[in-house]
């Protein structure tokens, strides 16, 4: 049950280890919500055109920071990882010093993942240029195999790719993202200290009925797909264990309400506008109010060897509706829970 007597909470300002902006109007659109909260986002790379080079990197950089123009929120980086990156791109990327990672996609494993990885092998000299200069993989943890059954995906992708490729590269530090089962949770709990898990704040708060509850719910699909209640439950354990290997990632992804209402919609949640609202009630309701800070402020920055932020926020216990639909450029976009209450707000 939730402390009903904590009715405000001032957090060391957080960071949002995994985010989906994407680019143009829609990106003008969503940066302003996570610069509100946040002070630094790791920005993911799979744009139409991905982003594999560092003057892309930059140019997309600069579409971001113009979008927010009289803030200080900092966008970190990442390429996309293809069959063809070469261990000169890797150094390349670290020597820049504002690309943060680079991420694993299976190839059809997610929104624009068409062009990633056909097979794990084909960047070995990339993850060991990356080993060897300290940049992060981060990883989309799900096989693409049609005969893995949707919900196994994950739990596969761990037997089969992540933990032969750790045994290749057992110092590669390695982000296992948005992670959705129990067995992700033991796994990374059981790894050594360079590996890392991200939760979002909707895998903390929902189990798989809420896609199906009073008819198909597409704004509740997202990949990796909501899991059995067993597994938010070890979400919220893991979460709110105090363990620095888990810290907050929202994979926020902004998707129009017509491309989310449609016969084959697309997969992702809109949390941004509201992300740290979400994470409160989260943490509320497993009465761990107290170890919301650490998860959201300081272990992501620890792992990724970045100074924790001197600024702060602030949340108060206050229900408030969430909007019915917000602006994407010319389209609108449906929030998670939106008109719905929700029970935290920040100042």
């Amino acid at each position: 049950m939730p402390n009903s007597t904590t009715q405000q909470i001032t957090l060391t300002r957080p960071d949002d280890f995994h985010l989906h902006v994407r680019e143009g109007d829609a990106l003008k659109s969503v940066v302003p919500h996570t610069a509100k909260q946040f002070a630094r986002a790791i920005i993911m790379p799979n744009l139409a055109n991905p982003v594999t080079t560092v003057e892309h990197a930059s140019v997309y950089r600069d579409e971001v920071l113009k979008a927010v123009p009289n803030s200080d929120f900092q966008p970190l980086m990442t390429l996309y990882l293809t069959d063809n990156i070469t261990a000169e791109t890797i150094i390349e990327a670290k020597a820049c010093g504002f690309i943060h990672a680079l991420k694993l996609y299976p190839a059809g494993a997610t929104t624009n993942s068409d062009k990633g990885v056909t097979d794990i092998r084909n960047i070995y000299p990339a993850l060991e240029a990356m080993q060897k200069v300290g940049l992060p993989l981060l990883v989309h943890g799900e096989v693409t195999d049609p005969a893995i059954d949707i919900f196994d995906r994950e739990q596969v992708f761990i037997e089969t790719i992540l933990e032969p490729l750790i045994t290749q590269f057992p110092d590669l530090k390695i982000v296992l993202e948005h992670i959705t089962t129990k067995d992700a949770v033991d796994f990374v709990s059981s790894a050594s200290n360079n590996i890392a898990a991200t939760v979002t704040a909707h895998h903390l708060l929902m189990n798989r009925n809420a896609i199906f509850t009073g008819g198909i719910r597409p704004h509740h699909y997202c990949l990796p797909v909501l899991k059995r209640e067993t597994h938010r439950q070890a979400l919220i354990k893991a979460a709110t264990s105090g363990n620095p290997k888990f810290f907050l990632g929202t994979d926020s992804a902004p998707h129009s309400q017509t491309a989310k209402e449609s016969a084959c919609g697309c997969a992702g949640m809109y949390t941004a506008y509201h992300a740290m609202e979400l994470y409160a009630e989260a943490f509320d309701k497993a009465d761990a109010l107290d170890k919301l800070e650490a998860f959201a402020s300081f272990y992501g920055a620890d792992f990724y060897g970045l100074p924790r932020n001197s600024s702060s926020i602030t949340l108060n216990r206050e229900n408030w509706k969430i909007p019915e639909s917000l602006q994407l450029g010319k389209e609108k976009i449906i929030p998670l829970r939106a008109s719905e209450l929700c029970e935290w707000k920040m100042e």
